[in-house]
């Protein structure tokens, strides 16, 4: 992998963290997996 594409995932990880996970609480593994596909197809 290449430092950039790295980059790219750490990068989009990190806002998928503060946007969708850190300001939700939920109740489940299965509800936040829901939660963050739903932030993806966004």
């Amino acid at each position: 992998m290449a430092s950039r594409d790295k980059v790219f995932v750490e990068c989009l990880w990190r806002t998928i963290k503060y946007e969708e996970v850190y300001l939700r609480a939920c109740a489940s593994v299965s509800e936040a997996r829901a939660g963050i596909g739903r932030y993806l197809t966004f």
